[in-house]
């Protein structure tokens, strides 16, 4: 009977302990209660005290091993890590020399793609500069060329005008030569005729 009585009120105190966790509270607990359980506190305070440790200890456990696993869980998924714990010291094993390596490879890579970005971005800056100094020459080629077609247009009517006058002053000529030709041979014939007037 009384083991039994001793193990509810174990069970209770630690229950209550529980909940709240403060040895402050298991005093005023204890002035609170009746003489059978005061009686039993004190026995059970060390038990008690004990369960929080190995309470304590298993959540640092449990910290340790989450802990671990996010580690584990980043260099697997990163392919590189600082290989330290969250104390800032190296943590002992065979991967260590990998992870460092890992991490030293992806800064070579990461300065690399950076140092190749800024490469790219400067060419990139060259290139639109000469296409912008193209794209005006262009510009001016074209309007170049606007104004050549234009000036080709012009002489090309000026050079068909020239040829149009030319046959008008061509066709002039030769009516002028037919006109002359006929009055030559008009004052022939008047010469012959005078001649053979004044013959007696």
């Amino acid at each position: 009977m009384r083991l039994s009585v001793n193990l509810k009120i174990t069970e209770h105190l630690a229950a209550w302990w529980e909940n709240k966790r403060n040895t402050v509270w298991i005093k005023t607990f204890a002035q609170n209660c009746p003489v059978s359980v005061g009686f039993h506190l004190s026995a059970s305070l060390s038990e008690i005290r004990l369960r929080k440790l190995v309470d304590e200890r298993e959540k640092m456990i449990e910290q340790v091993k989450k802990l671990k696993a996010q580690l584990d869980q980043k260099v697997q998924k990163n392919g590189a890590d600082s290989g330290s714990s969250p104390d800032g010291e190296i943590i002992e094993n065979g991967n260590d020399p990998n992870i460092m390596d890992l991490q030293r490879d992806s800064s070579r890579q990461i300065n690399d793609l950076k140092f190749k970005l800024v490469k790219v971005e400067q060419e990139a800056t060259a290139l639109e500069q000469n296409v912008s100094r193209l794209e005006g020459q262009v510009t001016r080629y074209n309007s170049a060329a606007e104004n050549a077609e234009k000036v080709e247009d012009e002489l090309k009517a000026e050079k068909r005008k020239l040829q149009r006058e030319l046959r008008s002053a061509l066709d002039k000529i030769e009516e002028l030569e037919s006109s002359n030709s006929h009055l030559c041979k008009r004052l022939e014939k008047m010469k012959t005729t005078r001649g053979m007037a004044q013959t007696p």
